[in-house]
């Protein structure tokens, strides 16, 4: 049987219910005639009021769905003056909409949302000079409860005009000022001093670092933990084997050329992601080197390629899922205007072997 397609299915759903023209609204006056109780009464047992009978409630249910009513949400949320909602607002630019990780923190927070019954409104950001613009027609319209923030930089001007605005908000990552706010993260420290002492261990002395942009939070945290853990390692920072470049395979494949070209190149480079890490393979390879024996490479996130790549990457894993869980559990607290206890996450990253840094892993 042919799947059918989007329009089609459209089209049985009008012929099912019918025009609008055709379709009978049923109202609370409907019901209430039905059941000989007033307005009031089918309202409140609609609403699960504890002072109707369970009996009452009980038959005006089965009333109402018996007659096909269905709720005016509009109506709902005007009285409760709440749009039963959270908002998202997203870059039309950069490959942050196709990044694999986001996908399953978004999921994992999306159920979270749609389990209480509120919407998550995803708008996209199409001015890249002006992040902050979007949350003023957002915001000033009131046609959110809450707002997830992603991707956060370390002095973040959305955070900023939320805090004055005292709209509430979660977001998944930090800023540098020291300011209170409901926030989940991942110990990027924690996970770039892991990648660093492994490569330590495996003898590597020359160890560089290919990142994102050092505005974003989380990059900065993996440089503070980079060079941290290399002096821990009793190692030379040295500041020419840092470089910055698109988080992308490309940006990944340019990197790692730049770093190779150096008089005295890396023996191990550590990409800020795994697509980078990626394209650091791939440029190592171009050069006829071997990743793992010749150059060693570790990337950040273990996504599905990390396990399947030639060879397999070594990575930290980021516990997507589980931010995502706790992102949509704060959303949905601070959209029903409730307190968050203990809104400060900071969840523990896992260092994963596999064969780009350890050749034992090929046998």
């Amino acid at each position: 049987m042919t799947p059918k397609t989007f329009w089609a299915i459209i089209k049985d759903e009008c012929k099912r219910f019918g025009s609008g023209s055709q379709r009978v609204t049923v109202t609370l006056k409907d019901i209430a005639r039905q059941v000989n109780r007033s307005v009031t009464t089918v309202s409140r047992a609609l609403h699960d009021y504890t002072d109707v009978s369970p009996e009452t409630r009980a038959l005006v249910r089965r009333t109402a769905e018996e007659l096909g009513y269905v709720p005016n949400v509009v109506a709902r949320r005007l009285q409760k003056q709440r749009a039963d909602a959270v908002g998202l607002i997203l870059p039309s630019y950069g490959p942050r909409l196709s990044d694999p990780l986001f996908g399953d923190m978004l999921s994992a927070a999306v159920e979270e949302i749609t389990r209480a019954g509120l919407d998550l409104l995803v708008s996209i950001a199409h001015c890249p000079e002006d992040e902050v613009e979007p949350y003023y027609q957002r915001v000033g319209e009131r046609r959110v409860d809450s707002v997830w923030i992603v991707h956060t930089r370390c002095h973040d001007a959305r955070i900023a005009y939320l805090l004055e605005r005292r709209v509430p908000f979660v977001a998944s990552g930090r800023v540098l000022e020291d300011w209170v706010f409901p926030c989940v993260d991942v110990d990027y420290v924690r996970g770039m001093h892991s990648l660093v002492s492994h490569l330590a261990q495996l003898g590597h002395r020359r160890i560089a670092f290919a990142s994102d942009s050092a505005e974003l939070t989380f990059v900065h945290y993996q440089r503070e933990g980079f060079r941290r853990a290399v002096r821990d390692c009793a190692l030379e920072v040295i500041e020419d084997l840092i470089v910055e470049g698109s988080p992308t395979q490309r940006g990944g494949y340019d990197a790692a050329q730049t770093l190779l070209s150096r008089r005295n190149p890396p023996t191990a480079i550590i990409a800020g992601n795994d697509l980078m890490a990626l394209g650091v393979m791939s440029a190592i390879q171009d050069q006829g080197l071997e990743v793992g024996s010749d150059v060693a490479v570790a990337g950040f996130g273990d996504i599905p390629l990390a396990e399947t790549s030639h060879p397999s990457l070594t990575t930290v894993r980021l516990p997507t899922q589980q931010m995502g869980k706790l992102v949509g559990q704060m959303l949905v607290m601070s959209a029903c205007g409730q307190e968050i206890p203990n809104p400060y996450k900071l969840l523990k990253p896992a260092l994963i072997i596999r064969q780009s840094t350890n050749l034992d892993l090929w046998l």
